[in-house]
C-alpha cells in the first residue's frame, strides 16, 4: 500500500510520519516547514511574551504525548520539504512522484487550492481536522471549544477533503479520555486521531465507512486566524477550565473513537508489528 501525506514539521507531524511509515509499503511525504518556535518567532501566530507563555504550555503537552519525534528515515519513506505557503505554487508535474498513491492524507499543512485540491478531492483524500465538525470549523478549533466551555467538543474530525474548510463528509470523530491538564487533553485527541486512522487503514475498515454530510446549521463557531489574538489568549490563560463541566454526548458525534492511556501503548506495539505484514 502506498500512502501520500501532506503535513507540517512539528513533533506531532513527525510522529504521524513515523506511524504511517510502519503500515505502508511506501510513504510519500510533502512536508511544509514553518517555525518550531510559535509565540517566539513570528509566523502563523504573532510573537509576544503572552503568546510565548501559551505556546510553551502547548509544547510541553506535545513533548509529553509525542516525545522527541524525529523522522525515522527508512527505505520506504520519501520526503519533499518545502517552505510553508509554497504548496500552492508547485505544479502537479513537480509533485508527480508523490501523487501515485493508494491513500492520501492531509494534516496540518496550509490551505490547499488550485489544481492540487481538485486532484486530492478526486482521490478521496482524508483530512484530519483538529476540531469537532460541524460544530467547530476553521483554525484553532479545540482552543475555541475550551474557551467556549465545551470540553466535550474537543477532538478531531476525520473527513473527506473538500474545497470548503473542514466541511467535507465526516468519516468519524476521534476523542480522548478527560485529562487534568487542558493542553494535554487537546494534544491527546491528536494522538487519538493518528492511531485510530493508522489502525483503520491497516485493517481496511476505513474503506467501509459511510461518510456523513455535515450540517451547517449545527455550527457553533467558525474561527479565523485573526480571531486568535493576544486579548483572547490572555483571557484563556486566566480561565479556570473545568474539563468535567459537560459530559460527552455520543449523539453529537459520528462513530467516536476514544483513545485512553492504556490503549496508546497497545496500539503503538501493534503498529510496530504491522511492518511484518505484506500489504496489497
Amino acid at each position: 500500500m502506498k500512502i501520500t501525506l501532506l503535513t507540517s514539521n512539528k513533533k506531532r507531524h513527525n510522529y504521524l510520519i513515523n506511524l504511517l511509515s510502519q503500515i505502508s509499503d511506501e510513504l510519500f511525504v510533502i512536508q511544509e516547514c514553518g517555525t518550531i518556535f510559535p509565540g517566539i518567532v513570528p509566523g502563523h501566530y504573532p510573537a509576544s511574551p503572552l503568546m510565548k507563555n501559551y505556546f510553551e504550555n502547548v509544547d510541553n503537552a506535545q513533548n509529553k504525548l509525542f516525545g522527541n519525534s524525529y523522522v525515522d528515515t527508512k527505505k520506504n519513506l520519501k520526503i519533499l520539504p518545502m517552505v510553508s505557503g509554497d504548496l500552492n505554487k508547485v505544479s502537479l508535474d513537480k509533485l508527480s512522484n508523490f501523487l501515485k498513491s493508494d491513500i492520501y492524507i492531509v494534516f496540518g499543512c496550509s490551505y490547499i487550492k488550485s489544481k492540487l485540491v481538485d486532484f486530492l478531492i478526486n482521490q478521496k483524500t482524508i483530512n484530519i481536522h483538529m476540531g469537532i465538525s460541524p460544530y467547530y470549523r476553521g483554525t484553532d478549533c479545540n482552543f475555541w471549544a475550551l474557551y467556549d466551555n465545551n470540553p466535550h467538543l474537543v477532538g478531531a474530525t476525520i473527513h473527506l477533503l473538500s474545497k470548503g474548510l473542514d466541511s467535507g463528509p465526516i468519516l468519524y470523530h476521534a476523542m480522548s479520555e478527560m485529562k487534568i491538564d487542558p493542553y494535554e487533553y487537546t494534544m491527546s485527541t491528536v494522538k487519538s486521531a493518528f492511531h485510530s486512522l493508522a489502525q483503520r487503514i491497516n485493517d481496511k475498515s476505513i474503506f467501509d465507512i459511510d461518510p456523513l454530510i455535515q450540517k451547517k446549521s449545527q455550527e457553533i463557531r467558525y474561527s479565523k486566524k485573526i480571531d486568535f489574538n493576544e486579548k483572547i489568549v490572555g483571557e484563556f490563560l486566566q480561565k479556570k477550565i473545568d474539563l468535567k463541566s459537560k459530559k460527552f454526548q455520543n449523539s453529537m458525534l459520528k462513530d467516536p473513537f476514544f483513545l485512553i492511556d492504556k490503549l496508546i501503548l497497545l496500539l503503538s506495539r501493534s503498529a510496530v508489528s504491522y511492518t511484518h505484514l505484506t500489504l496489497p
